[in-house]
């Protein structure tokens, strides 16, 4: 079920900072307290393949989302501990060293399994047994939530496929434009794209245009 337009759950996870410290970071507190957006991305596992390619990537961003306001936070369910040895290995390597946005630890799965992005799939044979087929592992989400707690964007990737952070970009603008001026933002909108009224005139006039 989808949360979008829903609080965002309010839990106390592990973390680890760039520098090797333990943290303890509420995602809701961290919008809410400090009026600022939250991009919160879960990656399938340390030391793997496409996920240090994404987190490189959203800190090659981490100024374009300084800009809009938003802090950047990852997560898996690997211990601080693992958190902690990836970021000590370097880029050239297959590392994350360089990344500065705290990482969540939520080996508990607390958070993901509120959330429901865990890979937890069972197959059953023709006794009706089960059997796990699962990694326990999340997919790829990212969530986006505003100064009010409140979701306003979630996406799940299967775990082969890398996100594009230009793209989150592209929705913080839009939101914010949403929040600013009260207008609509059609298809493929980006900053200085002109944007809608929500009613028939305004729609017709803008497809006239374009």
């Amino acid at each position: 079920m989808s949360l979008v337009g829903k609080k965002f759950p309010n839990v106390t996870i592990d973390a680890m900072s760039e520098m090797g410290d333990d943290l303890r970071i509420n995602i809701l507190e961290e919008a809410t307290s400090n009026q600022q957006k939250v991009i919160l991305f879960w990656y399938p596992k340390d030391f793997t393949f496409v996920c240090p390619t994404e987190l490189h990537a959203f800190q090659d961003a981490l100024g374009e989302f300084a800009k809009r306001n938003t802090k950047v936070i990852g997560a898996s369910c690997d211990t601080n501990e693992v958190h902690f040895a990836w970021l000590n290995v370097s880029k050239d390597n297959g590392g994350i060293e360089g990344v500065t946005y705290p990482l969540l630890a939520d080996t508990h799965r607390q958070l993901a399994n509120i959330l429901g992005i865990v890979d937890q799939d069972f197959e059953y044979n023709e006794d009706g047994e089960e059997t796990f087929t699962g990694s326990n592992v999340t997919y790829r989400a990212t969530y986006l939530i505003d100064e009010t707690g409140k979701i306003f964007h979630e996406s799940v990737n299967d775990m082969p496929l890398g996100r594009n952070v230009k793209e989150y970009l592209r929705l913080i603008d839009a939101y914010t434009h949403v929040q600013k001026h009260g207008e609509v933002c059609p298809a493929n909108w980006e900053e200085g794209k002109d944007a809608m009224k929500a009613d028939r005139t305004s729609t017709a006039e803008y497809l006239a245009k374009n």
